[in-house]
């Protein structure tokens, strides 16, 4: 047993978007573990059952007390063989400087008054700082993501109003990093912000809130925030992975009632900690920091460092290669695989010659073929590294006692109902029907967050079916399988410098069978026969022509994720024919807000994640709560009809007949006491009928209308009276947008007008009463 260690002083965690406090761990023996990595093409290769598919990094111990960083696994290399140099920081825009279009608008005159609300506020120094932490979480550092405009948080895009905003948004952001363990408070912020932009507080709070950008995780204080009692509409969640547990959460702090139904024994979905043990020893995988991976020979032998660097750098040049090729083909790249792209480019300019230059070129294609858990044959030239602009910044880091206590605590006291495969999804406008079994479960909005492999085999079906656009994007994109194997050895019998090293073949079609070996040596804590004889033949190879005995190992972990009926794969990747746009089609919420998508496989940022899985959590119960928002916006609606109906309908007519703006069938009437541009006005919308006309013109109309027959005077008489009016209140000029695009609130008749229109009415009836009485009526008319 290998000698123990004291354990090392705590690593802290990098800005990232899974912020949880982790509590302390007693130490434990350390015992040499290996995990193995081997992305297959099919099935019948070996594969396993535990473990996390997301990532290669992954813990199998609850007990372990380490938190170590190590390097991230970039979609371009997979592995990263060399410590990469620090990265450069995003040129940031000078955030305590206006933009030139708002120096212009305040540059109106020598003797203007400045006006406080177009100045840019000054929360503290560290403005830059606070900035990155925004990128970090995946907000631009000088404009709106795309959600923020849709929930309308600025009145209008740009201008000081948008800057002012953004540093109070970063703020709130940075602040809630310094302490994720505690609820945020919206009062933490009123002393530091001037008041003219309380109402810019109140928006970004609101949002990041809402949105699951601060507030969230498994913290004591962010559980005390559920309600005791559920006051919102009923969710059906299908699956207790990541990103059902995240929605689940935060559906229930909103005041939802919840309900998970989960196919397996256990939550976590393809994240899954196994804890390894044999001879009265337990172990589980952790890592270490290192950047070097020493390849070997199929033989055993080392590879000569200057034949390594000489290949390596030729395949990154043949990437380049390949990048600079789907530019010039442009759209035809998208039915153009990387592995033809790359093979092309290593025949034509023969960067690879002998054999182990080509054994080692394979070995950086297997490499490749891990980072995407696919074959090269079927990732798309054109955009299967479409997600790295989103790459997050800093080290990755993994939790002790592995992923599954990140599982643990979100599943915790959640009303999940373990081996209930649903097998029939129903949404209509009436709500949702979930049928697992013999057990339906009814809802009103369903969240389905199953594997794209599982959408891909029909195994659920879909009442009605889902749209065609949908389906379509499932088809397109490509789901992979990648295997690990973890073995457990009594002693450590390879040095513990290393905690990565590779090994060559010499037959290009099995390149990617186990390939890498992870070293867990700095740790504590069933697989196929063929599998454990092929992987002890390797590393005999490697080590006993060093005069270094391999015992046989007491235990071995396997996963088998191509053939689980609850994956049937490991993680998403850009096939070809396919685009990051498929991303997004498969994020896109069905029948009318009732069937919604969360998963690794609906977002186009972080797809293959862990993070990205458990974000899209966050993002659609954001959106389950807004479409639940509207849909009770609306039954009020239509629930609480005006009072005095025909008293209202009768000033309404009076009020329009000189309306104070008027442009075609559009008119607009508004209450002129009040200097607030924002104000409620009423638009009336005039359908079917003959226009107004002037005075002139209706005096030779009329006299036309005399000389007509009855029967036609008859007919045109009816015809005007065909006339048709719907209505709108309206505020600000984003309101009507809103509205219209976003709660889906149609132009109305006049009982739709509720009672807000009322005492619109009655402000606008009395201000013209009193205008009457001093002078004259002012209209304003655009058009005939």
């Amino acid at each position: 047993m290998a000698q123990q260690n004291p354990p090392p002083p705590p690593v802290a965690l990098p800005a990232s978007p899974l912020p949880y406090p982790i509590p302390p761990f007693d130490d434990f023996p350390q015992i040499p573990t290996f995990l193995l990595e081997q992305p297959v093409p099919d099935d019948s290769s070996p594969s396993f059952t535990h473990s996390n598919p997301y990532s290669v990094h992954h813990h199998l111990n609850p007990n372990l007390p380490l938190l170590v960083p190590f390097p991230q696994k970039r979609k371009r290399t997979g592995v990263r063989r060399r410590p990469a140099a620090p990265p450069l920081p995003p040129q940031l825009p000078n955030l305590v400087s206006p933009p030139a279009s708002a120096l212009q608008s305040q540059s109106l005159g020598p003797n203007r008054e400045t006006d406080i609300s177009e100045e840019i506020i000054v929360i503290n120094k560290e403005a830059t700082g606070e900035a990155l932490i925004a990128l970090s979480a995946g907000f631009p550092a000088d404009s709106l993501t795309e959600e923020e405009i849709d929930a309308g948080v600025v009145a209008a895009i740009g201008g000081i109003e948008q800057v002012n905003y953004i540093l109070i948004r970063n703020h709130i952001l940075a602040r809630w990093r310094m302490n994720v363990s505690g609820w945020l408070t919206k009062e933490t912020f009123v002393n530091l912000i001037p008041p003219h932009c309380h109402s810019l507080l109140n928006s970004a709070y609101n949002f990041l809130v809402a949105h699951g950008y601060v507030n969230f995780g498994v913290a004591q204080a962010i559980k005390e925030k559920i309600p005791p009692e559920p006051s919102q509409p009923s969710v059906v969640i299908v699956g207790a992975g990541l990103a059902g547990l995240a929605a689940a959460r935060q559906l229930l702090r909103f005041g939802f009632r919840v309900v998970i139904l989960e196919g397996r024994k256990r939550c976590g979905g393809r994240v899954y900690t196994k804890k390894m043990e044999g001879s009265n020893k337990s172990a589980a995988a952790d890592l270490g920091g290192s950047g070097q991976v020493p390849l070997y020979r199929p033989d055993g032998s080392p590879v000569d460092p200057d034949t390594d660097m000489k290949v390596e750098n030729a395949f990154n040049r043949l990437l380049d290669k390949a990048s600079r090729l789907r530019q010039l083909m442009g759209e035809v790249s998208m039915d153009v695989s990387l592995g033809a792209a790359l093979e092309t480019f290593r025949e034509v300019y023969g960067d690879a010659v002998n054999e182990e230059e080509m054994n080692l070129f394979n070995w950086h294609l297997a490499n490749l073929e891990y980072a995407n858990a696919g074959l090269l044959s079927k990732l798309s030239l054109a955009f299967w590294d479409q997600d790295d602009p989103y790459d997050m910044g800093g080290d990755h880091c993994f939790l002790p006692g592995g992923n599954g206590r990140l599982v643990q605590a979100l599943a915790e006291n959640l009303p999940i109902f373990y081996e209930k495969t649903v097998h029939t999804i129903r949404y209509g406008p009436d709500g949702v029907q979930v049928i697992a079994g013999g057990q339906v479960y009814e809802g009103d909005m369903v969240l389905c967050t199953v594997p794209l492999g599982v959408l891909k085999s029909g195994a659920i079906k879909f009442v009605p079916e889902l749209p065609q656009r949908k389906l379509d994007g499932i088809k397109r994109l490509g789901f992979g399988l990648l295997n690990k194997v973890a073995m457990l050895f009594p002693r450590v019998f390879w040095s513990t410098d290393l905690d990565t090293f590779g090994h060559l073949s010499d037959d290009p079609s099995r390149r990617g069978e186990f390939f890498l070996f992870y070293s867990y040596a700095t740790v504590a804590d069933h697989a196929p026969t063929d599998a454990v004889t092929l992987v002890l033949q390797i590393l005999r190879g490697i080590f006993e022509p060093q005069g270094i005995d391999v015992p046989d190992p007491i235990q071995t972990v396997c996963t088998r994720w191509g053939t689980d009926s609850f994956s049937l794969g490991s993680y998403s990747h850009v096939a070809v024919g396919a685009s990051g746009d498929d991303y997004d089609i498969l994020a896109e919420t069905v029948g009318d807000g009732r069937l919604f998508f969360a998963g690794e496989a609906t977002t186009r940022r972080y797809p293959a994640t862990m993070h990205g899985a458990f974000m899209t959590g966050l993002r659609e119960a954001a959106n389950m709560a807004h479409h639940a928002n509207a849909r009770a916006l609306r039954l009020k609606v239509e629930r609480s009809p005006s009072k005095n109906t025909q008293l209202c309908a009768s000033l309404l007519a009076d009020l329009f007949r000189e309306p104070d703006l008027e442009f075609g069938g559009f008119s607009v009437i508004l209450d002129r006491k009040t200097n607030d541009p924002k104000s409620t006005v009423i638009v009336r919308v005039t359908l079917g009928g003959a226009r107004k006309r002037g005075a002139a013109e209706g005096a030779k109309a009329d006299q036309q209308h005399s000389n007509k027959p009855l029967f036609q005077q008859l007919q045109s008489h009816y015809n005007q009276q065909q006339q048709i009016h719907v209505y709108t209140l309206l505020g600000d000029e984003m309101r009507l947008h809103y509205l219209c695009e976003k709660l889906g609130v149609k132009l109305v008749g006049r009982k739709g007008l509720g009672s807000v229109a009322d005492s619109v009415i009655a402000s606008i009836k009395a201000e013209r009463g009193n205008r009457r009485s001093g002078s004259s009526s002012l209209s304003l008319k655009i058009g005939g």
